[in-house]
């Protein structure tokens, strides 16, 4: 709330990842208040642990620069470094796309792997990838840009000079998608084994994950406490 006294509305709609979420959930005028101020609660996340990096995709940039924003306000009004701006940890990938190809992996459009998914639900997610409509035929030339299966390679697999001869391959032709989405899958499924077996482990111990949430949640308290007082206190709401 107090946040939102620092920032316009029309910063707000100009920001390009609402202004993206706005037009694929086909708000128009008819943009939910809450929906709208998302980055400014997101701030309030970020700066409350005085955050220094914060790891995102490469569509979630813009907000951390709105944080850096409302920083900067914060700091000015206060006429000292508060808070510090944070910087955005993107990743090699930046984006994961669906599945089915749409712009961004979402578990809600159903075009998502999710880390507990089963090795059968692994195989047919990537069996379903979108690669490349064109590439008929193992002897065609096929089309890395926009072919998923190469996203998610570029993604996760470590060996990055093979997936480049594959690419290389699979535009001269004669690499056929199963080939790809096989290696693919052989990553997926070793990425996600481990996590599967954590999250099933921790499934059975339910008082030793309630008991980690008290603890974290206890220390989240007293540390996003005294931002928010140091925060007041500086903007003069009232002394320490």
């Amino acid at each position: 709330m107090l946040y939102l006294n620092l920032v316009t509305v029309a910063r707000l709609e100009r920001n390009p990842t609402i202004k993206d979420e706005i037009r694929a959930r086909g708000f128009g005028r008819d943009i939910p208040a809450g929906f709208l101020c998302y980055p400014v609660a997101q701030a309030a996340d970020i700066t409350a642990f005085r955050a220094t990096v914060v790891p995102v995709g490469e569509d979630q940039a813009p907000l951390i620069e709105q944080t850096n924003e409302i920083v900067r306000r914060v700091n000015t009004l206060a006429g000292r470094p508060l808070l510090p701006e944070a910087e955005a940890i993107i990743p090699r990938a930046g984006r994961l796309p669906g599945i089915d190809g749409r712009a961004k992996m979402s578990k809600s459009a159903g075009n998502a792997i999710p880390l507990s998914a089963s090795p059968d639900d692994i195989s047919a997610a990537v069996r379903a990838m979108f690669t490349d409509p064109g590439h008929l035929r193992v002897a065609d030339p096929g089309k890395v840009e926009g072919n998923v299966v190469f996203t998610y390679l570029d993604a996760f697999d470590d060996d990055h000079d093979a997936v480049e001869e594959l690419k290389a391959h699979y535009r001269h032709g004669g690499l056929g998608d199963v080939t790809v989405k096989r290696r693919l899958e052989d990553i997926l499924q070793a990425l996600v084994a481990p996590i599967r077996t954590r999250r099933a482990e921790l499934s059975t111990n339910r008082d030793h994950v309630v008991d980690a949430i008290r603890r974290g949640t206890l220390k989240a308290r007293e540390i996003t406490e005294r931002t928010k007082r140091d925060v007041m206190a500086g903007l003069g709401l009232f002394q320490l």
